[in-house]
């Protein structure tokens, strides 16, 4: 028995992390769990589409590929104005699979890597978070530099919506491709 209690005392505890994107939109900080991201790419010519949703700021051929780019700050409705008419330098687009659907979200900026332990992650707070509804967040984690909050990319979007958006992709790969916004 002794050799079995010396063994369990030995072994240190496993403790479950968290790799997390950081991104900014305006002042605020945000997260996403790495594994939604397929790639980040820097900010390239959209083709704006017709009587697309306001959030929706057109698509761009991503390798070949026709794919719908929303302006994350108009989705979650973020105060601080919209975004400028011509992207600044840091400006990306977080290119995320969902429900086997790629879409595009434009971000001011995109920080780093961060590896968050599990058990510091809190569930989101009942009221709304710098003007976000709590639906898109998954989670906040108080860092040294404040508090980022985790998104949910899976329910950025309703059912009708990615419906919509499957429709801008279908509408938009029978349009000329080449005309930049």
């Amino acid at each position: 028995m002794k050799g079995r209690d010396q063994t369990k005392r030995a072994t240190p505890d496993i403790v479950e992390v968290v790799q997390l994107i950081s991104f900014s939109i305006g002042s605020e900080r945000f997260g996403v769990q790495i594994l939604v991201i397929q790639e980040i790419i820097m900010m390239s010519a959209i083709t704006e589409i017709p009587n697309s949703p306001d959030f929706v700021e057109g698509v761009i051929n991503l390798r070949g590929n026709i794919i719908p780019v929303l302006d994350l700050r108009k989705r979650l409705r973020l105060r601080g104005g919209a975004r400028p008419d011509s992207p600044k330098p840091g400006t990306r687009i977080l290119v995320v699979e969902i429900d086997d659907s790629v879409t595009g979200f434009i971000v001011d900026s995109v920080a780093k890597v961060i590896t968050v332990p599990a058990s510091k992650i809190s569930p989101p707070p009942d009221i709304v978070m710098a003007g976000v509804q709590s639906q898109y967040i998954s989670g906040v984690v108080h860092l040294d530099e404040g508090i980022l909050i985790i998104l949910d990319f899976k329910r950025i979007l309703s059912l009708e919506e990615k419906d919509a958006l499957g429709g801008v992709t279908r509408m938009s790969s029978a349009l000329v491709e080449g005309t930049p916004r």
